[in-house]
């Protein structure tokens, strides 16, 4: 279990994402998020703070009927950095109504309300990196951050066929892949089965074991990586065994 509070790190990684567009023209184009601008992506990440907000203040049981909300979107352009901002606050007043450990319905591993409040960072921190990319910053992202974001995304990948469609043939006959963190934040063991796919337990992965695949950097470069913003060629990773293997992965994991 995660010793983050992913609570507060919403409100710091939206606050580093307003600081970094101040000034910035809003119709930059962002290369990895292909045909969106940098008002897209802002318009993007608040909505998804106001669209979580609602899920954790009902408390859902149940899969919602609609995603309609209301985001009260700025009517001029020059608004939406405080807009985004905003967001963040909408987020921390509904953390303040529901207990993480409170059982909810989630689309991923996770049926509890902690399950949003992780997934609201890991959407904030990646579409952060987007807007440094587009800027053409190198992104910094904390080690131990940059390692529970890579978890987050492998535990619950499985279970993102509804709008990651390409999973579905993420299929094998005990395939593994390996993603190690060079910067001591750990390591990853996905095995691919006929039927499913999915992290293997500590307990049955040993540090040591051999993968079919494996690709090594720090845990940042790595969630890059994941995420499709870094390629396996780039020279901040080393990749080790079947890169037909890998390319698979890349092409059916997109998220």
């Amino acid at each position: 279990m995660s010793t983050l509070d992913h609570r507060t790190l919403v409100a710091e990684q939206t606050a580093r994402f307003v600081t970094l567009t101040k000034g910035a023209d809003l119709a930059t184009p962002v290369p990895s998020c292909p045909g969106w601008t940098l008002l897209d992506l802002i318009r993007h990440t608040g909505s998804v703070h106001r669209w979580f907000s609602v899920l954790l203040r009902q408390q859902v049981q149940q899969p919602p009927a609609s995603r309609e909300v209301e985001l009260a979107l700025p009517a001029e352009e020059d608004g939406y950095r405080d807009w985004l901002a905003a967001g963040a606050t909408v987020a921390a007043e509904a953390f303040a109504t529901v207990e993480p450990d409170a059982p909810m319905w989630a689309w991923g591993a996770d049926q509890h309300a902690r399950f949003w409040a992780r997934r609201m960072l890991c959407e904030t921190l990646v579409h952060r990196v987007d807007a440094e990319l587009a800027l053409g910053l190198r992104p910094e992202i904390d080690p131990a951050l940059a390692a529970d974001a890579v978890e987050e995304f492998l535990v619950n990948l499985p279970y993102a066929f509804i709008f990651a469609p390409g999973t579905a043939r993420l299929r094998g006959t005990g395939q593994t892949l390996r993603f190690t963190g060079t910067d001591g934040t750990g390591s990853w063991l996905v095995r691919l089965d006929p039927d499913s796919f999915g992290l293997t337990p500590d307990a049955d992965a040993p540090a040591d074991a051999t993968a079919d695949v494996t690709v090594r950097g720090t845990a940042a470069d790595l969630l890059l990586f994941l995420y499709g913003r870094l390629p396996a060629t780039a020279a901040a990773l080393e990749v080790t065994g079947d890169e037909e293997l890998l390319a698979r992965w890349v092409a059916d994991s997109k998220f």
